[in-house]
């Protein structure tokens, strides 16, 4: 029992580990034309699942993402989508191979998540919390 209350509290220590759980660590950013100012979680996953594929004024959602493998995309399926990556991508797999979808466009990193969504219209993607957001549009998700 006490070898637990050690482990938990060396756990506890660890650098980022004091970080508040509730604060999400991946921020969605849309390009600064998109008109809405707060999305879902529900909302957020009908997008990424191409369920929703218009914005409400009309203009088509162009979906970016992050390489499967990447630190922020993991950690964007699990706490903002709450899926996981394999489930999503069977999703787009279904979609491409049945011909009624395509999958996102998929970006290497987050200097050219930031520089798709700034200049594309309509676009949406997520980087990992940093300052640099400019040129982008950050929409905060509400549960």
């Amino acid at each position: 029992m006490n070898r637990l209350f050690l482990v938990l509290f060396m756990l506890l220590c660890l650098p980022g580990a004091s970080a508040d759980p509730l604060t999400p660590q991946v921020q969605v950013i849309a390009h600064p034309s998109v008109q809405v100012d707060a999305l879902s979680q529900a909302q957020l996953r009908s997008i990424y699942l191409m369920r929703q594929v218009v914005w409400p004024d009309g203009v088509a959602i162009r979906v970016f993402t992050l390489a499967p493998r990447s630190a922020a995309n993991l950690q964007f399926c699990r706490d903002q989508l709450q899926l996981f990556p394999y489930q999503l991508e069977r999703v787009w797999q279904k979609l491409t191979y049945s011909g009624t979808g395509t999958p996102p466009t998929e970006l290497q990193d987050q200097q050219a998540m930031l520089q798709a969504i700034a200049a594309t219209p309509g676009a949406i993607g997520y980087i990992g919390k940093q300052d640099e957001t400019q040129g982008v549009k950050v929409i905060p998700i509400k549960p």
